[in-house]
């Protein structure tokens, strides 16, 4: 089977998801067109080089609506005759992105892609396209359904972790995302987001505060715990589902969970042949892909049985794996990745996450992914596993090895 190998890995920094924020005055579109163009001159990409456009974003209506995978190429400077594909899986849209480009290069439809994501949740609702899990009550009644925070706070209650345990991965992914940008780690794949008159609007990740402590964490308040104790009552709803639990313990709240950004990441994905016609070296190999469904009330414990999946359809263990990305949606999900493999939790997102940074839905799992490769090659590790949880129960992972 045909190898499909990383040339390059783009992304925007993160801005805040609000009117203030830095990206606010780009819609997703152009957001969008500014990442594909910065990997098509990059690369010298010309002409009809890649096969398709891959496009990962969440939240698919208004201006994020309407395949806005065609919509960014056409306002790019890439060459019209590239199509683009929209497609939502969740918060691993970007990775889906890349894992079906990668796939599809495997199976010999076509030499190179680019793929990623983007989400410009100040703009464009996170939940503002409607959900059937969430709104139709036959099937919200049939899965238990509660929203994610819940989620996050019984996977803390089943998995017996406390809020000092979450508050202090938090306070680690502020300390290394900070510790990462002073020293330039993500030089390589940042680039300035410029407005239209050329001059640079934002140029490191936005949403990140530094200064953060167990103290400051200490004196926010659950985010969650009205919403489950209270009407409707979906600690209620939960407890149905898993009746051994005597209460759901509310840990999560705004400072150990992931941040409402707007952000864009892409990455290109090729054969040998596509590299050697383009004079690119091939920065790593993409080992395996797996995406898997799971439990969709607990919903974001997918991680774990992802990274099982690929590791046995890889013909690999997890000590193969010298360093993972895994989303901080929140910061059990983590925690629960850390318990399940007892991998040293300095291997686990050295450069901090979407704790820290924030997470662009449709884009975070293309951003994870050329973070990933970024930290391979400056900590000179060979394989990497990135992974993300995805509402309504799913997980999805990819393996990439440096070469």
């Amino acid at each position: 089977m045909t190898e499909a190998y990383i040339y390059d890995a783009v992304r925007s920094p993160r801005g805040k998801g609000r009117a203030d924020g830095a990206l606010h005055e780009l819609t997703s579109v152009a957001l969008s067109a500014k990442i594909l163009n910065a990997i098509k001159d990059r690369n010298g990409l010309t002409g009809h080089a890649v096969e398709d456009v891959i496009w990962g974003n969440v939240t698919q209506v208004g201006e994020q609506g309407g395949c806005l995978a065609r919509s960014a190429v056409l306002l790019s400077d890439l060459d019209e005759s590239i199509p683009g594909l929209a497609i939502n899986r969740f918060c691993a849209s970007g990775m889906e992105a890349v894992n079906l480009a990668a796939n599809q290069i495997k199976g010999g439809a076509g030499q190179a892609y680019i793929a990623g994501g983007v989400e410009m949740m100040g703009r464009v609702a996170m939940g503002s396209d409607g959900a059937a899990i969430a709104v139709d009550p036959t099937l919200a009644m049939k899965t238990y359904f509660v929203p994610q925070g819940i989620s996050a706070d019984i996977i803390a209650t089943e998995y017996g972790f406390t809020r000092d345990q979450a508050d202090a991965l938090a306070v680690e992914s502020q300390r290394r995302a900070a510790a990462a940008w002073a020293d330039n780690r993500f030089a390589r794949s940042v680039i300035t987001i410029t407005d239209q008159n050329g001059l640079p609007i934002l140029a490191h990740d936005e949403y990140m505060r530094p200064g953060t402590d167990m103290q400051t964490l200490g004196a926010l308040k659950a985010s969650f715990k009205d919403m489950g104790e209270s009407m409707p009552g979906f600690d209620k709803v939960a407890l149905l589902k898993y009746p051994h639990l005597e209460r759901v313990n509310h840990i999560h709240h705004a400072g150990n969970s992931s941040g409402i950004v707007d952000g864009a990441a892409a990455i290109l994905i090729g054969n040998a042949e596509f590299g050697q016609a383009h004079r690119l070296k091939p920065r790593a190999r993409i080992r395996a892909t797996a995406k898997i469904g799971t439990d969709p009330t607990i919903m974001l414990t997918g991680p774990v049985p992802v990274t099982e999946k690929i590791l046995r359809d890889a013909g690999m263990t997890i000590t193969d794996i010298d360093l993972f990305e895994v989303n901080e949606a929140f910061a059990s999900v983590v925690l629960r990745f850390m318990q399940a493999f007892d991998v040293d939790p300095a291997k686990v997102n050295p450069n901090g996450g979407s704790i820290a940074m924030g997470h662009p839905l449709g884009a975070t799992g293309a951003i994870i992914i050329g973070t990933l490769l970024d930290e391979l090659e400056r900590s000179g590790k060979s394989v990497g596993l990135a992974t993300l949880c995805i509402a309504s129960g799913m997980g999805a992972a990819t393996i990439i090895e440096r070469l």
